[in-house]
């Protein structure tokens, strides 16, 4: 299930070959969203005010959604990255892997990136708090927010994101796309289309650095309004999972 998308959008990427046409088309509507920020954020507030839901996420994206909605975080995934291997792994068991304790290691069997940052093990996941400065904080809010997030006991109230931004592979969306959760998005340069992916959304931006993928979770979140609108969405999953 998608929700229907804007005409405009669907003419933008069907025909739209020029670049910085592309460009200037994202800029503005960026630039207009960022300057009456405070009426859609109260707008999108409004929308889910009656809603409890914890988000499940590879990279700093979710973050960016609960202070958007001005909600404290009752999710530890704030601010880590996750491969796609690790990330499927996890939630393929996820009650197993919450339940282990967070154990701090000095290298990582990934080499896509300098390690300067906390890095740690749920059993054999790797988790890379990349927005820390310190294993003490990392662990600290990791141990609080996981507590806050196993309060909710219902997982048709998760919601379920994953992306390409830290490496995932065209099998990692397909197992994503196969896991029990109801409440499941995604975002990749590709459309993979033949994969038949729910609630699966190409993204014609990329990484400025690597183009082989979205880019990083704030900057994903700030262009995701063109191709999705998250809070409808949301709200659409959680009343459909009460009947």
């Amino acid at each position: 299930m998608k929700l229907v998308q804007p005409l405009f959008y669907k003419l933008t990427c069907n025909n739209m070959q020029n670049n910085i046409l592309r460009q200037l088309y994202v800029f503005v509507r960026r630039k207009y969203r960022v300057l009456f920020k405070n009426n859609f954020s109260k707008r999108d507030i409004e929308l889910l005010k009656d809603k409890n839901f914890v988000i499940v996420c590879d990279n700093c994206w979710a973050g960016s959604v609960y202070q958007w909605l001005e909600r404290p975080y009752n999710s530890p995934f704030i601010s880590i990255g996750f491969y796609g291997d690790c990330y499927i792994k996890l939630l393929s068991n996820f009650e197993y892997y919450m339940g282990l304790p967070l154990n701090f290691i000095k290298e990582s069997k990934y080499n896509y990136r300098e390690i300067t940052y906390p890095l740690a093990k749920l059993g054999d996941i790797e988790l890379h708090f990349t927005h820390y400065k310190t294993e003490k904080e990392a662990g600290t809010k990791w141990t609080r927010r996981t507590a806050r997030m196993l309060e909710e006991t219902n997982r048709d109230n998760y919601i379920f994101m994953m992306s390409d931004a830290w490496y995932a592979s065209e099998k990692n969306f397909e197992d994503f796309n196969k896991l029990p959760f109801k409440n499941k998005i995604s975002f990749s340069i590709n459309e993979y289309k033949h994969l038949n992916l729910n609630n699966h959304y190409p993204i014609l931006e990329k990484d400025k650095k690597d183009k082989n993928r979205v880019p990083n979770g704030v900057k994903l979140f700030k262009i995701m309004f063109i191709y999705v609108n998250l809070y409808k969405w949301i709200k659409l999953k959680l009343d459909n999972s009460l009947t």
